[in-house]
Order: C-alpha cells, then structure tokens, then sequence
C-alpha cells in the first residue's frame, strides 16, 4: 500500500509510510524546541531569586533619601565604625604637636607609612623648630628623599619650623587661624594637629575620607572645604575627630578605591554602594590590608590599645 485515495476515489500520491513518520517525529522536535527555553527559564528564576536575595541583605538608600533618614543612616554607620575600629587613631608617629605638623607635611602623595619610617632620622637630628629652621637645605633633603617631592617638602617643613621659632616662640599654635599661615598648612593637615595634639575636634577630607561619603551619599560635594561642612553638619562636633579616624581607617583596609572589599564589610547593609566591589566573601578577604589583613599598621610606635588588640608595628625603613 504505497499511495493513499482521497475522498474521492482519486489518489493523491502520498505516502502513507512517510505521513506516519512526519507524525512520529513531530513531537520529538517539539521537545528539542522547548528544551533549551525551560533551561532559560530556570536561569532568569536563579538569576531573579539571587538579585532578590541581594536586596534584603543590602539595604540600599533611597533615591530620594530624607534629611533625617540620612542623618541617623550616617550615625549609625559612624557607631558600626567605632565597634570596628576601637582602637583607630591617627597613623602617624608623633610625640608633640610639632613632630605631628612636620609629618603631615610630609604625608601629602605619600603613604603615612613611608613617613614613619622617615621622620624618626629628622627628628633625631633636628628636635626642635629652631634646629630644623637652621638646618641645611641639602641634607634635609638627603632624610626626606624616600617621602617624595623632598625638595618641595625641605622647603615647607624648614620654612614652617621657622615660622614657628620666629612668630610663635618655637610652640605649635592651637588655633585654626595661625595654624593655616604655617608654609605647607592647609585646612586638613591644621585639623589633623587640632584634634590630635589639642584635643580639638576637626574632621579631616583626605582622599579616603572623600571617597568613602560619596560612596555612601552623605553629599556629592567634591571640594574638601563643602565636603566637611556638609559632613560636619550630620554630627555633633564632638564627634568630628573620631569620626575622620573611622572613615579615613574603614577607607585604608576595607572600602578601598579600585577594589573595595564589599564581601568583608561589616557596614554593607548600610552602604548605598555595595556591589562596586568584590561581594564573595572569600575573595573580599584576600583584600583586606593592615591589620584586617593579618599585616603590620603603618606605625613603628602605635599606641598600646591598637597592639592589645592584635596590631602589629611597621618596620623601620630599610627592614626586610
């Protein structure tokens, strides 16, 4: 029975073997078409389920963040912060107001680290004012030279030094106003002697602490001067101090420019930016710097609070 008859007697000339095949396979192609669109489906629902997941863990801020909201978020991540890094304080070695003055003029484009290692040969051989406003240009340079910029640095740190012996009897004044006519001086290095030698509080926008408030939206100001009146005006002013340590710290081991540890960060549901950064917890630890990654601070002398909870000293320079 090769042909099939139509309802006519005439016959059409299809086979009938063929139809029955044609019938047999249709429904296999079906199933090879619907395939792979069940596999995209399961897919977009991991996918969905994970961005979901991702939404309650973090809690980000609202486009349209209230005044008030934002300043109790602000507190809150500063309070985070404070549980964090009890023991932050200011990264370079000091021991009066004019060795702290000196070094933060020298900290500028480069790290706190490398100053350290630097200033104990400067502050050996010119302990005061009157000896470094008196020294030689050239072998100032000489000891500055691993900080970088050393003959712009020379020039500053001499200059201010005589400032100091000249117009201020040799003392470090404590007031903003004076403070800012020293060579070298600007608003952040005055508020960093402020409210670390005179116990005065003073919020320092250094690149850290810039970084991290746009992150979090607490302004989209970019001059320093805005950035700390608009940040100053989240806080109460004795907190301004602490404060910079906080952020300026969290900025130095966690929340970092090109590669933040989002996974490691203990104030991710707070933050507004979670996700720029590594979220894998495992890899997010292999980011971590200082002593959040299990390696020295930047200070040879830190305070006693910073070693009892696990803080290592920096080397001297020239240690292997």
């Amino acid at each position: 029975m090769g042909e099939q008859s139509s309802g006519d007697g005439k016959k059409t000339g299809k086979p009938v073997k063929k139809v029955a095949r044609a019938k047999k396979a249709a429904p296999a192609k079906k199933a090879a078409e619907v395939a792979p669109s069940a596999a995209e489906a399961a897919t977009k629902t991991a996918t969905k389920a994970a961005t979901k997941a991702a939404a309650k863990a973090v809690a980000k801020a609202p486009a349209q963040e209230s005044r008030t909201a934002l300043v109790r978020r602000a507190r809150r991540i500063n309070r985070e912060l404070a549980e964090v890094y009890p023991y932050a304080h200011p990264e370079l070695d000091f021991e009066n107001p004019f060795q702290l003055v000196v070094a933060t003029v020298l900290s500028a484009q480069t790290t706190d680290l490398r100053v350290n290692q630097t200033t104990p040969a400067l502050f050996g051989k010119y302990p005061t004012p009157e000896d470094l406003a008196a020294a030689n240009p050239e072998e100032v340079e000489d000891i500055l030279r691993p900080c970088g910029f050393f003959r712009a640095k020379t020039k500053s740190v001499i200059g201010l030094s005589k400032a100091l012996a000249e117009d201020f009897g040799g003392e470090v004044p404590g007031r903003l106003e004076d403070l800012v006519k020293l060579p070298g001086v600007g608003r952040k290095t005055a508020f960093v002697v402020l409210g670390n030698a005179f116990g005065r509080p003073g919020i320092t926008v250094d690149t850290h602490f810039q970084r991290l408030v746009r992150r979090w939206r607490w302004t989209d100001q970019t001059d320093p001067d805005k950035i700390e009146a608009a940040v100053g005006a989240l806080f109460p002013k004795s907190e301004w101090t602490d404060l910079s340590h906080h952020v300026i710290w969290h900025g130095r081991r966690i929340c970092h420019a090109r590669k933040p540890a989002c996974g490691a960060c203990p104030i991710a549901p707070l933050c507004p930016a979670y996700g720029e950064g590594e979220t894998d917890p495992e890899k997010a630890r292999k980011l971590l710097k200082y002593e959040k990654g299990g390696f020295p601070g930047q200070r040879l002398k830190p305070p006693q609070a910073y070693l009892d909870a696990g803080g290592k000293p920096a080397p001297p320079l020239g240690a292997a």
